[in-house]
């Protein structure tokens, strides 16, 4: 907002000082012509002096990048691995390297699912791990298909559940309404992907035997990925126990080396 215009002190000094004087050439011209000559000495000086580069405040922030995720925002929080690993064509950081070769044949079409619903790309990837292995044709005994294992009446009608864009799209939009219920919690996230949302309000000692082992392994697998960790105990042992026959399957299925 505009303000109006205040005299200074040196404007009423020159205002009195023209009051004061008798029209001849008075001792107060002096100072503004001693001003001038000093104003052209300095003018030569810098002439000759060369332009110092601009910098950045002190206290300027100085982010190595920007993401969407406002948790990396802050320069200390971004390590150089980190940096390494940014995805170009969605500038998020990239894929955790604990998870298999058949999840992170995915992993581009992870980030961008992901970022599309909002949640972190390595929560989505430990959901993928466990429930398909990165198999987009897998079906369990109840029912649920493709890559997030998505019951059938998540899908709308005309939809192929195995499609695997149609199939991320319906799993990770109900892993962001479970993180949503349980306050940003992955934990709890993951509890209400694998027993319902119903069951983040429950106390953890009435989840279903399937959940309570659904979240030994995903929160810590998690965890993991959090800390830049190159590898997961608690990933090999649920590949060592449940995951191996899955991931053979997978492994086939996409047709790797």
């Amino acid at each position: 907002m505009s303000r109006a215009r205040t005299q200074t002190h040196d404007e009423w000094q020159t205002a009195a000082a023209y009051e004061n004087g008798s029209g001849c050439f008075s001792a107060y011209l002096i100072p503004p012509l001693a001003v001038l000559v000093i104003a052209g000495l300095l003018t030569l000086l810098a002439l000759n002096t060369p332009t110092p580069t601009a910098a950045l405040p002190a206290d300027s922030p100085t982010p190595l990048i920007q993401s969407t995720d406002p948790s990396i925002n802050s320069p200390e929080q971004i390590t150089p691995a980190a940096i390494f690993s940014i995805d170009s064509s969605t500038s998020k950081i990239g894929l955790s390297l604990i998870f298999t070769p058949e999840v992170q044949h995915w992993a581009n079409d992870i980030l961008r699912w992901a970022a599309a619903a909002s949640v972190d790309p390595n929560l989505a990837a430990v959901v993928m791990q466990i429930e398909s292995c990165g198999d987009p044709r897998a079906l369990s005994r109840s029912g649920a298909m493709g890559l997030f294992q998505v019951m059938p009446f998540h899908f709308h009608v005309g939809e192929n559940p195995f499609a695997p864009d149609t199939n991320a799209l319906r799993g990770l939009d109900y892993l962001s309404r479970s993180l949503a219920t349980g306050n940003g919690n992955a934990r709890l996230a993951l509890a209400g992907y694998n027993g319902g949302i119903g069951v983040i309000s429950r106390s953890e000692r009435n989840w279903p035997a399937e959940t309570k082992r659904y979240v030994y392994y995903g929160a810590p697998i998690y965890e993991d990925t959090l800390r830049g960790a190159t590898s997961s105990p608690m990933l090999e042992e649920w590949y060592g126990k449940y995951g191996a026959g899955l991931c053979n399957q997978a492994h086939k299925r996409l047709g790797l080396p």
